[in-house]
């Protein structure tokens, strides 16, 4: 699994009230969740995240509560992929359920910049800032998870008989 993209660059403690904010979760279509993606902390993001953006953040990326609404509208957003320093543990289990690519590598989190072109190949464990020209080594992504992700989620996965 390979990604290319531009970075847009958040910090530690992004909870999911500020990926999604709780007044949005009246609604499951992914659309309308995308356009309201970080709004309370980057009114920006909305009009210029392009599909295939890589966001990256600090640690404790997704705490705050179980919604899987975070990952939906970030993916939805057309973010291809997440790295993050850490991340809490539902968020990445709801990402990975979804068919969100995240990837903790807290040496990227610190060093990538806001702009910076990216690129991941999770299959090695792989990130490089094509920028700068750094490179990161992070765990390769399990076959399952690869899996997973490929086929847009968990629940398609199970559908489509691949695992």
């Amino acid at each position: 699994m390979k990604y290319t993209g531009n970075v847009i660059k958040y910090g530690d403690n992004v909870d999911t009230d500020v990926i999604i904010p709780a007044r949005y979760l009246n609604t499951s279509d992914h659309a309308e969740l995308a356009s309201h993606c970080m709004e309370d902390i980057d009114k920006s993001f909305v009009n210029r995240v392009k599909q295939g953006d890589i966001m990256v953040a600090g640690e404790n990326f997704g705490c705050g509560s179980s919604r899987e609404h975070a990952p939906i509208a970030i993916k939805a957003s057309g973010i291809s992929l997440v790295i993050a320093g850490s991340f809490a543990r539902i968020f990445y289990r709801n990402a990975i359920n979804i068919g969100l690519a995240i990837v903790e590598c807290p040496a990227a989190a610190k060093e990538i910049s806001e702009g910076d072109k990216v690129e991941a190949d999770l299959d090695n464990g792989i990130i490089r800032d094509l920028t700068t020209g750094r490179e990161y080594k992070t765990a390769p992504f399990p076959e399952f998870v690869q899996k997973i992700i490929e086929n847009g989620g968990l629940m398609q996965s199970i559908v489509n008989g691949v695992i």
